[in-house]
């Protein structure tokens, strides 16, 4: 039995563009457990003038649901989190203690806008260090920078951050820039975990042959490592150096 653990998943109801009613996210996590997601952890987003959630609206959303899924059987193991996109509020809600990162505290799933980076990204993500949480950057090989040049992440790599894939780009879910990108960003060895990024029970066809591609590109070892030892540590936050 794998025992894959999803750090990126948006099956939280009713928050953002992930899934809206609360059968819906027993639906998701039921499946997500069929690919061998033993433990799921939401990450809604919090997106200033698009999805205005706070840490308080989350956590009183997943209390909400949690009953409904207390009774439902074959789910994986929940925990809650945010996709923090890294504007000015969001940004100062993670240094002043008011963001949502990992359960463990010390880790924060961040994504940043697709076709630029920020000017001041290096210093937000030396900030966040500082306060003792290590970044988590969601999907970079949807970024187009990173299509253009992916050493463009080294300083990130460097500075600590850590790298999530969507397995679903390997099955060409965003598209073939974004495949080509994934491609080259796991053979350099650039990913510390790899996710699910779902929002839908029909995202699961990319995610499943994403997972495939993925242990044919990387073999056993490392896409285990990357879909399991890696993601269990973010949540956990034991991500080592």
């Amino acid at each position: 039995m794998r025992s894959f653990v999803d750090i990126h998943s948006h099956w939280l109801p009713g928050v953002d563009d992930g899934v809206p009613t609360a059968q819906d996210s027993v639906e998701l996590l039921r499946a997500l457990r069929r690919l061998g997601f033993q433990r799921v952890c939401a990450t809604p987003h919090m997106r200033t003038g698009l999805f205005d959630n706070t840490s308080r609206d989350l956590i009183r959303a997943f209390e909400r649901v949690q009953p409904i899924l207390d009774e439902a059987d074959g789910l994986p193991e929940v925990a809650l989190g945010c996709e923090h996109h890294l504007d000015d509020i969001v940004f100062q809600r993670l240094v002043d203690g008011e963001g949502l990162p990992y359960p463990a505290g010390n880790t924060a799933l961040i994504e940043l806008p697709y076709d630029h980076f920020p000017a001041k990204l290096l210093e937000r993500l030396h900030e966040l260090r500082m306060k003792r949480i290590r970044p988590v950057l969601a999907h970079p090989e949807r970024y187009r920078p990173v299509w253009r040049d992916m050493e463009i992440l080294e300083p990130l790599l460097d500075g600590g951050t850590v790298l999530q894939l969507d397995v679903g780009a390997l099955a060409g879910q965003y598209g073939r820039h974004t495949r080509r990108s994934a491609e080259q960003l796991a053979d350099a060895g650039y990913y510390y975990c790899a996710s699910s990024d779902a929002h839908r029970v029909k995202d699961l066809g990319y995610v499943d042959k994403g997972i495939r591609r993925l242990f044919d590109l990387m073999g056993q070892e490392e896409a285990e490592f990357l879909l399991a030892e890696g993601p269990a540590s973010v949540l956990d936050g034991q991500v080592t150096d």
